[in-house]
């Protein structure tokens, strides 16, 4: 029986990837920094700690979901975004590739700096801006360098069983009348499940590398939360604002990029997957959660 080690199981994607292997004869070992849910506690940051429980449980493959991704604290707290998304994808890169483990990490859009205006491919030039963006492509960097039976997926505007910017403008959506958005920010929001089914398709092959995956298509904040609201069927409108009007609302200590959306170019090249297109995976997401 393959054998499967997640961290941040409890998290949005952790949830999905072991609802997308429940028909298949999988053991898990879920991980998480705490026990919360049956979740073995892990800190990822420790070197030692990872590499014992890789060698005690003998995983086939890897999947660190685990991440330090609050934008704004990243940046205020540059020790511990650097301790989480640097190091420790280094620690388990070093943990797979000593115990013969397949890794896949989980990376960001924010590894660009969305100064372009069109889709980015994995063969574009990086250049994060923040603190969040820097750290995860130390950690890419570190995966690269350790482990070389490894799969590094870039996503974006991740949604699914947790905190998300879904829940959070139905939440408003029942408070007021009126919500203000950015509409200057583009990007493609993914489905945690649309991204667990690509985990699952490459998991098996030998296709190592670095990969884009985002849904189809792409949108502004505004009009994703406008998306919500039409399928909530909310009478809820939304002000759409620029990034410079809304951080006098609200504001920000970190840099966000002006247009990340992603080209999933070798999804297509190694085997011509397509991810839903965003308004569908949404609509699927959101009539699940009414269910």
């Amino acid at each position: 029986m393959k054998r499967i080690l997640v961290t941040g199981c409890n998290g949005q994607l952790g949830r999905a990837i072991v609802k997308e292997y429940q028909n298949e004869a999988v053991e898990f070992i879920r991980t998480d920094v705490t026990k919360d849910g049956g979740a073995v506690a892990l800190d990822i940051t420790d070197l030692q700690q990872v590499l014992a429980l890789a060698e005690q449980t003998r995983p086939d493959v890897m999947i660190n979901c685990a991440a330090h991704t609050g934008v704004d604290a990243c940046q205020e707290q540059w020790d511990s975004a650097y301790r989480i998304n640097a190091l420790g994808a280094r620690n388990m890169a070093i943990a797979a590739a000593k115990v013969g483990a397949k890794l896949l990490h989980i990376s960001t859009d924010y590894v660009f700096s969305g100064e372009q205006d069109t889709p980015y491919t994995e063969f574009d030039v990086v250049g994060p801006t923040g603190a969040y963006g820097k750290t995860k492509l130390e950690g890419e960097r570190f995966v690269e360098r350790f482990c070389s039976h490894s799969f590094i997926l870039r996503t974006a505007w991740l949604y699914g069983e947790g905190k998300n910017f879904v829940k959070t403008m139905l939440r408003l959506a029942g408070e007021r009348e009126l919500v203000t958005v950015v509409d200057d920010q583009y990007g493609t929001p993914t489905s945690a499940s649309e991204l667990a089914k690509v985990i699952h398709f490459l998991e098996p092959t030998e296709h190592y590398g670095t990969y884009h995956a985002t849904c189809q298509g792409s949108c502004s904040w505004a009009e994703f939360a406008e998306e919500i609201f039409r399928l909530a069927a909310k009478e809820t409108k939304v002000k759409h604002v620029t990034t410079k009007e809304y951080a006098q609302i609200c504001p920000t200590t970190a840099p966000r990029p002006a247009y990340s959306v992603l080209d999933n170019y070798m999804l297509r090249l190694i085997g011509g997957y397509e991810m839903a297109d965003w308004r569908d995976a949404i609509a699927e997401y959101m009539a699940g959660a009414s269910a």
